[in-house]
Formats: C-alpha cells, structure tokens, sequence
C-alpha cells in the first residue's frame, strides 16, 4: 500500500510530466532527484524525529517540504487528467496521443500555485467562527454562555511559541465565559516543545479551561503531557466531568479519552463513566476528540458535542474520503439524533501535510441559547 501512495505520483509526475519536457537531460536528472526527495519528506521527518509526526527540521524546511509534497499530489492529479484527456481526443480525432507542451507546463505551475495558496491557507492563526446552539432545557441563567473551542494545534517546528501565543491573544479577545480544547495539542514530546507549549498558560475564562486528548497525545508520552498540561492550567477531563453553576442552574461539560489510547496502554474513552454522578436534568456538552462515536452519546442524552481530529477534510473533495473513516461526520454542525455535534475544521494541522484549500482553519465560539 505504501509503494501505491508514494511510487505512483512518482512514476506519474517524473515519467509522464518532467520527462517528456524539452530540457537537458542533466536538468531532468536533477528535477528528478528533487522530486524523489520530496515524496520522502515522511522518511526525513521519521529520521529527524523518530516519528513521522514530529519533523524536527528549521520551520522553512517543513513549509518547502509540505509546498513540494502538496505540488507533487496535485500534479500528479492534473497530469493524469490531460493524458485521459489526450487520449480521448486521439481517439476521436484517430491521431496519435499528444500532450502540448504549454499544456505540461500549464499543470506544472498550477500545482505549484494550488499547493503555495494552501500551505498559506494552513498556516495563519485562524479567524473567530461564531456558532449559536440552542439547547433544550438550558437554564435562562446560561443563555448566553459562550463557550471557545480550540483542537488540532499541533504544536510543533511548523506551528511554534509565536503562532500560539497569537493564537492564545484571539482566542482570550473572544470574551469566553469557558475555553474547551479537543485534544491533538501537539506534535513531539515534552522535551522537543516545552518552550512552545509555554503560551498556552495564557489562556483564560471565567470559569476555566477544560481540555481532552486527542490520538497525537498518545504518540507523544501520553503521561507526561497529561502532567505537562495540567501544570500550565487545563483541566483535564478524563473520562470525567465538570458541573458550571449560575445560582442554582447547572451546565454539565464532560469529556472523554480518545479511541486510541487502549492501543498504548492507556485508558479508553468511557463515557458512562464520564457521565456518573451529574446533577440530574443538567444539560450536557461532551468533549470528544473523534466524532466517530457521536450516536452513541446522542442516545446518552448528550446536548452538544464538540469534536476535531478530522480537520476538516483539508481540502475539498479529499473530505469526503476523511468523512468515511469517520462515521460521515468531517466539517460543521450536524443533527445527531436530536444532539447537536459540531466537528471543528481544526485551530492547527499536522505538519506532515500542512495544506487547506476550502476547509479553512477556525477558533470556534459557540453561543448557547435556551431553548
């Protein structure tokens, strides 16, 4: 499967689009090279790091690094639709397969624009999203409420100590009454971005900040992050909850492990247990990295969940694939049973392909109404 993903761009961008360029042979060669070197961006990252997931080279290195990769996918996309297309028309047409080179030339500094525009697109500290949910059997106390979602910062070389501390400064001018974090906070170990990770002990709201897992916590020393974590001010929910009171109303925030975390050792999601013991007809919010198991917290009784790790697909038409592995649920609002589940593009993106193209970036503020 690996040689599928990695060989065929490869063979389609060097052998059907560089090599039939009018270049010298010496200029293909070294076109060639580069190519191959940046289709193993992963590799260089593994080698970096030890994980694919932390590449642990100088920032510029990993933004022309995702630049090329992004270039090399959609060019070999555009370059298997103009031979599909040349062949049509010499069939057609019953003369010999042609491919102009403006044509070549053409894909080639489209793929390298779409790629540019998208590492751009990935790399801004995103705008505030407002979002308004009205919930049955919300206290007229908690009409108002705001709550500001951050997920899928992956901190990291790519997104550093001044893209959070930007990041902490809009998410704090949002006026939240909380801030909520679903989880994949980082890419590398405490050691690799304990300095980078140190803006985030601005974050403040009135009644807290609450925070998740996500799976890239798990990658990472899972034990020392949840410490790490606590240290700079989350609350840390899990598998458990949190009950906001204004006079003798009640809200319930509660959150889950990610579905991950029994594959290393760790505690899975348990939302039974996330739930005993809350007031009894307090509305509920659940905090769940992965949106997958949405269905069953609807049949739970669950008001509002909030979730990521899908990151919004990335890009058009890439999200549909990214919905299928995850129950159908990728990007928005959706009606869950009667629960609403709001599954966030994502504040951030993992460095390993670092590209947006109309699923953009968000900080999330969601306005509660009674209903």
């Amino acid at each position: 499967m690996r040689l599928v993903v990695f060989g065929l761009p490869l063979l389609v961008v060097i052998l059907n689009w560089l090599w039939p360029l009018p270049l010298p042979l010496g200029m293909k060669g070294i076109a060639a090279a580069l190519v191959v070197v940046a289709a193993l961006y992963h590799y260089w990252s593994r080698l970096s790091s030890g994980s694919i997931f932390a590449p642990e080279f100088p920032r510029p290195v990993i933004i022309l690094f995702n630049w090329a990769f992004g270039a090399i996918a959609f060019l070999m996309l555009f370059q298997i639709a103009l031979d599909i297309g040349a062949l049509l028309v010499a069939l057609i047409t019953w003369q010999p397969v042609r491919i102009p080179v403006a044509a070549r030339a053409g894909v080639g500094g489209l793929a390298g624009m779409l790629s540019a525009i998208g590492v751009a697109n990935a790399l801004r500290v995103p705008p505030i999203r407002d979002v308004s949910v009205t919930i049955p059997g919300l206290s007229p106390a908690f009409d108002g409420y705001r709550l500001v979602q951050l997920t899928d910062m992956h901190i990291s070389r790519l997104f550093p100590a001044r893209w959070v501390r930007a990041v902490v400064e809009r998410t704090n001018a949002a006026g939240a009454d909380m801030i909520v974090v679903t989880g994949d906070f980082i890419d590398g170990s405490v050691a690799m971005r304990r300095a980078d990770v140190v803006p985030l002990a601005g974050l403040h709201a009135l009644d807290g900040v609450l925070a998740v897992p996500g799976n890239h916590e798990y990658f990472f020393d899972y034990t020392d992050w949840m410490q790490h974590l606590s240290a700079l001010g989350f609350r840390m929910l899990l598998n458990r909850h949190a009950v906001i009171t204004r006079g003798g109303a009640r809200l319930v925030i509660a959150g889950v492990t990610d579905q991950s975390a029994p594959a290393h050792g760790q505690t899975g999601p348990d939302l039974a247990a996330a739930l005993a013991g809350i007031p009894a007809g307090a509305p509920v919010v659940l905090l769940d990295h992965q949106p997958g198991d949405a269905r069953e917290a609807a049949a739970q009784g669950v008001a509002l969940q909030l979730s990521g790790h899908t990151h919004g697909g990335m890009i058009v038409g890439l999200d549909r694939l990214v919905a299928r592995g995850n129950s159908g649920f990728v990007s928005g609002r959706y009606d869950v049973g009667g629960m609403v589940l709001y599954v966030s593009n994502g504040t951030g993106l993992w460095p390993g392909f670092a590209l947006r193209l109309g699923r953009p970036s968000e900080i999330t503020r969601f306005t509660l109404h009674a209903g």
